[in-house]
């Protein structure tokens, strides 16, 4: 986990994070709880770079491999 959250930095991930660290904080100092909930997903996706916004999907990362050891009759 901290191999895929410390390396694969693209201007795109470190965006994400950035708007998504701003809109908690600016959530959190006009008192807008909900909003801390709404910036944490794009920060999330910044950090941990999750799902097809990190392009995985795009990339055939998605792709399932049939099992090598399964005997299809």
């Amino acid at each position: 986990m901290m191999n895929r959250i410390l390396s694969n930095w693209t201007w795109i991930r470190v965006l994400y994070l950035v708007i998504g660290a701003w809109i908690i904080v600016q959530s959190a100092i006009e008192g807008q709880w909900m909003g801390i909930l709404i910036g944490a997903w794009p920060a999330a996706m910044g950090l941990f770079s999750l799902g097809c916004a990190a392009g995985n999907c795009a990339g055939g990362n998605c792709e399932v491999k049939p099992d090598k050891d399964h005997i299809q009759q």
